[in-house]
């Protein structure tokens, strides 16, 4: 098997893989998850070992950056194993970085062994600090717990930036206290349009839609905006407030379509790759992995996958309803 790139057919070299390690998560947040989910049974999930054959599998195809989801990752048992195994990849150079987006309950715990496996930069996704608003959203989120876990994560020396998905009628009155208790804290904040995944029942998407362009020009009114063009392999768009010197990304699948440079897939914890975040296109992975103890079958179904990797996603609110509404939970895919 010749170890040629990842190439889609729109000449997209694929060289980030987003893995969801599992579906459970400690927290139950509105937009994510319904309150009561039923998980997937253990059999199905991809063992740790699995795991780390798919990852260096992708590694040896040519991805260089790895980011791990969840659910919450780091509530998977013993997921510090996979971490450790990982992170010979980037002692060998193969990897130049593996990253984790988390919900902050747990760092405090793993904080300093997820630094001494070669992470160096943690995404947490955070909509408020306003106690009684987090214990809203999240319905079992502590919000003293997950601020523990960020002064931990900063001891550790990890570099974390915050993630908040901009929500109409939520946390709109928090955008200039959000921006000033990150740049208190030199973290960097990334706002992500609500995207139309899962259907949860009470929640109406369009209702909850706070567009960017508006949150951005809010910004502005108290700010100076300086475009950045640094991309970080994702698909925000950045700018630096000149007053507080920290960046702030703004993810809109809606109002800007990113897809035109999009290097990445998504790869479930039941070992399904999602070649779109906004397709139901997938491929089975974990079939060839379970199949043979040579890695021939995955790779070659891994190419066959990428060959289908489509040029856009097809969300869309401008009709005032969430047409290319996506019926899996965002937990499934990994956030």
């Amino acid at each position: 098997m010749t170890n040629a790139p990842l190439i889609d057919p729109f000449q997209r070299a694929i060289t980030y893989l987003r893995v969801s390690v599992t579906d459970r998560c400690d927290f139950r947040c509105v937009y994510c998850m319904s309150e009561n989910m039923t998980f997937l049974p253990k059999k199905e999930l991809l063992t740790l070992e699995e795991l780390d054959r798919m990852c260096s599998t992708f590694v040896g195809l040519g991805v260089r950056k790895l980011r791990i989801t969840g659910g919450e990752p780091l509530v998977r048992r013993d997921i510090m194993t996979f971490f450790n195994s990982m992170s010979r990849h980037l002692d060998s150079g193969a990897l130049d970085e593996m990253t984790l987006t988390t919900n902050g309950s747990q760092l405090h715990r793993f904080a300093d062994d997820l630094y001494a496996a070669g992470v160096r930069r943690v995404n947490i996704s955070l909509d408020t600090i306003n106690e009684t608003k987090f214990a809203e959203i999240t319905r079992w989120g502590r919000l003293p717990q997950v601020l523990k876990g960020i002064d931990a994560a900063q001891k550790a020396g990890l570099r974390v930036k915050i993630n908040a998905v901009a929500l109409k009628g939520f946390n709109e009155d928090e955008l200039f206290d959000l921006t000033e208790w990150c740049a208190a804290r030199d973290m960097d904040l990334t706002w992500i349009e609500v995207m139309p995944m899962g259907d949860l029942g009470n929640e109406d998407r369009v209702d909850q839609y706070w567009s960017l362009n508006d949150l951005r020009a809010r910004l502005a009114e108290r700010y100076t905006l300086t475009d950045l063009a640094e991309r970080s392999g994702g698909p925000a768009r950045y700018v630096r407030l000149e007053e507080t010197g920290q960046k702030i990304g703004f993810i809109t699948p809606l109002t800007h379509n990113f897809c035109e440079s999009c290097n990445r897939v998504r790869l479930t914890c039941t070992g399904q790759l999602y070649m779109c975040l906004g397709q139901e296109d997938m491929a089975d992975l974990r079939a060839p992995l379970r199949m043979s103890e040579g890695n021939q079958p995955l790779e070659e179904a891994i190419r066959n996958a990428i060959a289908a990797k489509p040029k856009g996603h097809d969300f869309d609110y401008s009709r005032q309803k969430p047409d290319g509404q996506m019926p899996r939970h965002m937990s499934h895919t990994g956030g």
